[in-house]
């Protein structure tokens, strides 16, 4: 199994206690970093310098978000709060952060009013967005993933983050904890004959009447994580260099083995994220192929959000165990 990239804190010291929305928990690694300065290279190549571990954060993006709450930081803002609690329901949200506007355009003066010491987004949001939010508060940029190394980047942005916040103990942990979940989920697959199993998981949505299928290949957080699990990805299809993500229709379904199990994650407060259990009940392709006729159709727990951190990959680890061998 591939080796996750840990990394242990610099320093101990006394505990911060940080109690005020945005804050970090008195989890924080050491209170005598909290008065050095700090300076992170992002995904930009660009110098962030802090004058020590952010407190007050906001996060543009939810993968970034859910690594702060994993790593006991309590985001002041949050891009689309609904969204995030729709999508992401292994990773709660613990306080209530105020909705900055949605995730490919913040509002700058929301941000602005919360006065923060740090704003962390990704790659994603639009140069010009983040000129303007660097006018506010250091910005922090990641790269919110890598289909060359999925796990890899979801541990370095972990890292980072960690950095900026002075929680690296906590990012240790929580990338231990994650390997030890492969590890366990991994065993129990090979013990009920799963070992080497076909699998393709996707998503799907329905728009003006028609359905496409986003398969996720080798190159996506979770197909990496299935590898790990010891599963074989059915997917034939590419997918793209950032999220390993490819596009097919019903059709497309047909190319899969017959013996291949299909897994989904949709979202019921989204009808039109499952056409699975919708319109395709009644299409003729769908119930033709062998692994719907054979019952090999999955549909994960709702709330784990495929482009998360460990948090939500430990959850999809246990949803699929538990599916898979039930």
């Amino acid at each position: 199994m591939r080796r996750l990239l840990l990394t242990a804190a610099a320093a101990t010291a006394a505990l911060l206690t940080l109690t005020s929305c945005g804050t970090t928990e008195p989890a924080a690694d050491d209170a005598k970093k909290g008065a050095e300065p700090i300076t992170l290279t992002d995904a930009t190549g660009a110098k962030v310098k802090l004058d020590g571990p952010a407190k007050t954060v906001v996060g543009t993006e939810w993968n970034v978000v859910e690594s702060l709450v994993s790593l006991g930081v309590d985001p002041a803002g949050v891009a689309d709060v609904k969204g995030y609690k729709t999508w992401n329901t292994a990773v709660p949200l613990k306080n209530s952060p105020k909705d900055i506007g949605t995730r490919g355009e913040p509002s700058t003066d929301t941000v602005a009013s919360l006065k923060p010491d740090l704003i962390v987004a990704t790659t994603d949001l639009p140069e010009a967005a983040v000129k303007q939010l660097r006018d506010i508060a250091p910005v922090l940029t990641v790269k919110p993933a890598d289909a060359a190394d999925p796990i890899g980047q979801m541990t370095k942005n972990l890292d980072l983050i960690a950095e900026a916040t002075g929680t690296e103990k906590q990012s240790a942990k929580l990338q231990k904890d994650f390997e030890a979940k492969l590890a366990e989920g991994k065993k129990k697959l090979a013990d009920a004959d799963l070992d080497g199993a076909d699998y393709a998981f996707a998503d799907a949505y329905v728009r003006s009447n028609q359905v496409s299928i986003r398969p996720f290949t080798s190159g996506s957080l979770v197909g990496a994580v299935n590898e790990e699990l010891g599963l074989k990805n059915a997917w034939k299809v590419k997918g793209d260099k950032l999220y390993g993500l490819g596009a097919t229709d019903v059709e497309g379904l047909t190319k899969l083995d017959d013996d291949a199990h299909f897994a989904y994650i949709g979202n019921d407060g989204d009808k039109a994220s499952i056409p699975f259990t919708g319109v395709l009940k009644k299409d003729k392709v769908w119930n033709s192929l062998p692994f719907v006729k054979k019952d090999n159709v999955h549909r994960l727990p709702d709330g784990v959000w495929m482009f998360g951190a460990t948090g939500s990959m430990s959850k999809y680890v246990d949803s699929v165990v538990e599916e898979l061998t039930k």
